[in-house]
């Protein structure tokens, strides 16, 4: 890592910048950062430059500050990845199927990945969601519970990117998630077979077999797919 020189000359951006790679480096998510005066041994800058380039990552969502303790390393957000889906769907619901080429894409390898690197409290997780779905009352019940199968699914994959990405799209997978359970219904479908979908997945998971797993996921994916254009073909539900 390169020195950003005395603590006279620095630039905060420049202090930022190292700061942010040292973070990368040697810092996992929830870990407290240094002092400020060791930072700023650490950097050769000033604690006040320490302090700026320090504002400028919880900025951008890298650190976060709490009173009285010191900074914490955080997740990065993906927030602003969700929020372009959202108002895509909002404004041009049939962009669910533009989502639902994205999610062959992102899905199927968090299938794959979970296969080999699922651990046991990933598969109980797993397996109480889909519980979870069948015990469901309510729809918004049964929802919540199908859209937490996949991001644990994303979890247990072990890349913390697709996870990310998949929480980053939890709320437009959600709305797609009930439009395709319209869909589902509509063409004499239940809960229960919905349900079942998501265990031949967890099955081939708990089997350690990718390119079953794979392939469960993609079969699921397609029945999403049927179900999506059963519910554009329909009318218009009235609380639609």
């Amino acid at each position: 890592m390169t020195h950003t020189g005395d603590a006279e000359g620095a630039e905060p951006t420049d202090a930022a910048t190292e700061l942010e790679e040292l973070i990368f480096e040697e810092f996992e998510i929830g870990a407290l950062l240094p002092s400020e005066s060791a930072l700023a041994t650490r950097l050769e800058v000033s604690r006040l430059t320490v302090r700026e380039a320090i504002r400028s990552l919880q900025a951008r969502g890298i650190v976060e500050i709490r009173k009285g303790r010191r900074p914490r390393v955080t997740a990065p957000s993906g927030d602003q990845v969700g929020d372009f889906f959202s108002t895509l769907l909002r404004f041009r619901p049939s962009s669910v199927f533009e989502l639902l080429e994205v999610r062959h894409g992102l899905e199927v390898q968090t299938s794959t990945l979970a296969a080999s690197n699922a651990g046991s409290g990933d598969l109980s997780a797993l397996e109480y969601s889909i519980q979870a779905m069948t015990r469901a009352t309510t729809s918004e019940e049964y929802h919540d519970a199908d859209l937490r199968f996949h991001e644990l699914l994303a979890r247990a994959s072990g890349n913390r990117i697709l996870a990310l990405l998949i929480e980053a799209l939890a709320g437009s997978l959600r709305n797609s998630m009930i439009a395709s359970y319209r869909g589902h219904r509509s063409l004499g479908g239940s809960p229960e077979d919905a349900a079942r979908q998501h265990r031949e997945v967890l099955e081939r998971v708990r089997e350690n077999d990718p390119a079953a797993a794979a392939a469960a996921m993609r079969k699921h994916l397609r029945t999403t797919e049927r179900d999506l254009r059963a519910t554009f073909a329909a009318p218009p539900a009235e609380d639609s």
